[in-house]
């Protein structure tokens, strides 16, 4: 079985635990207009790897893998490639190596990896199901069942939130965020992270149109979003 990979390389605490060797699968469900990748959206490209190629290189990238590191799976969307994701964590798994996923939680076949992922991060871009199927193409039904389904299975899942002026940035926002996640608030972190047009170059280079138009997020709409959560007892960090 092979894999699907748009690029890979090493990274410090953003993505999981310690050092980490990433892996940026190929392909993604979803179409942000924001997204600092948009390379990584088509299913087509990328460089197919041998499942077995891709272990050996993190068996032998071990020494690397300091302060708790391992290897994480990221986009893309790494879930669209379900199966042969599950036969590389499965494998990593069994030569002992800490193993993490970033993943935007639209795949109902999420649950089938708790079992071999440490840590797992999930975006929940909008409370709103109709408004995130209207920027993104994907409402958000699937992603709430899987933030329950891994807080109730102990994986104590790492949640991002972008906000996006315009989109999902106010106190409202932040209050309706907060009541769907409630039940689970001593179970999950919450980062929030701030709109930025890292990628918009990349966008030009694959003759895509960048669309995003008024979205930053000021210091005090940052501040009041945190602190809405943060006094409905989420616990907030920054990566």
């Amino acid at each position: 079985m092979k894999i699907n990979i748009l690029q890979k390389g090493f990274n410090f605490s953003q993505d999981g635990p310690g050092n980490r060797l990433v892996y940026h699968l190929q392909g993604c469900n979803l179409h942000c207009p924001w997204c600092s990748n948009p390379e990584s959206m088509a299913f087509e490209g990328g460089t197919e790897t041998e499942i077995s190629d891709l272990v050996n290189e993190a068996v032998k990238a071990q020494l690397m893998f300091f302060d708790g590191g391992g290897v994480t799976f990221t986009g893309g969307e790494p879930t669209v490639q379900l199966n042969a994701l599950k036969e590389v964590l499965i494998n990593l798994k069994e030569n002992g190596i800490n193993t993490a996923i970033e993943t935007n939680g639209t795949n109902p076949r999420l649950p089938e990896l708790f079992e071999y992922i440490d840590y797992l991060i999930m975006d929940f871009k909008h409370h709103n199901s109709d408004n995130l199927k209207e920027f993104t193409g994907i409402g958000n039904e699937t992603i709430i069942k899987n933030i329950a389904a891994a807080c109730e299975n102990g994986k104590n899942p790492l949640l991002r939130i972008p906000i996006i002026h315009g989109f999902n940035s106010g106190a409202e926002d932040a209050e309706n965020f907060s009541e769907i996640l409630k039940n689970y608030k001593e179970k999950l972190r919450i980062e929030i992270l701030r709109y930025h047009e890292y990628g918009k170059d990349k966008w030009k280079q694959n003759n895509m149109e960048y669309t995003m138009e008024n979205a930053f997020v000021d210091d005090e709409e940052f501040e009041n979003f945190c602190d809405i959560l943060k006094s409905n007892g989420f616990t907030l960090i920054k990566t």
